[in-house]
Parts: C-alpha cells; structure tokens; sequence
C-alpha cells in the first residue's frame, strides 16, 4: 500500500517486507526511548521493540503483515492490517504517534485475542466459542 506521508509510507513499507534479516532496517523507524504494546507485550526502547518481532520470527510460521488502511493526521498513525502467520490471519490496527524526527515513540496494536486467536485453538476455541454464544444477547 502507498502513501503520501512519508512516515507512513516507510512504516507500511518496513511491515509488509519485514524479514528476520530486515529487524535493524524497521527498529531505525523507532525512537531509541519508544514504547511498544500489543496484547502480550508492553516494551520501552528500540532495542525492546526489535525483540518482540524477532521472537515472532522464532515462533510463528512464515508471518507476513498486509496493511489494508491508513490514516494520518499530524503526528499520529493509524494502520489497518491482516496478520498471516501459517494457516490463520489476525486482523488488527496499530496506533502510532511520531517524534519530531518522524520516528514512532508510541506504537500501540490493538486486536481481539479471543477472537483472532484463542477461538482457533482446538479445545480452548471450544470453550471460548461456547461462552461466546452463552454471553450473546441475540
């Protein structure tokens, strides 16, 4: 996906060609003091960050990022993107905030672990999918 902020168009271009051998090439796109979120992990530093993409090349098959929308408005980001990793994809958004410099010191992922993840899981899928239809109002 292009885009005319180059911020973002570095950003959606650092995550869709990302590679193990390409970490150092993404955490230049971070400040040295940023923090990271996301439903597993809360980092501070670029160091810290780089990390948590490089344990995903350790634990998940072949995982690929398809950024799917964009919004830009000052010094904040918003990116729509599918997560491909093996058989399954997680859909999600992050939200970024960039440093005088153009370099991201907030990055916050916001997706459903429940849903995307937990529900595809043999028998703990089975067990969400049941509280689910329990707890629907419909």
């Amino acid at each position: 996906m292009k885009h005319a902020d180059p911020r973002a168009a570095a950003l959606i271009a650092g995550y869709e060609t990302l590679t193990l051998a390409g970490l150092d090439k993404l955490a230049a796109l971070y400040a040295e003091d940023c923090t990271f979120k996301d439903p597993f992990n809360e980092v501070r530093g670029r160091a810290a960050v780089r990390r948590v993409f490089e344990h995903m090349f350790e634990t998940v098959k072949a995982p690929r990022f398809v950024v799917r929308h964009t919004i830009v408005e000052g010094d904040q980001c918003f990116l729509g993107w599918d997560f491909h990793a093996g058989d399954f994809v997680i859909r999600g958004a992050s939200h970024l905030r960039f440093d005088a410099a153009g370099l991201v010191v907030d990055h916050r992922d916001y997706w459903d672990a429940a849903e995307e993840l937990y529900e595809k899981l043999p028998v703990l899928g089975a067990l969400m999918r049941l509280l689910k239809r329990r707890l629907r109002a419909t």
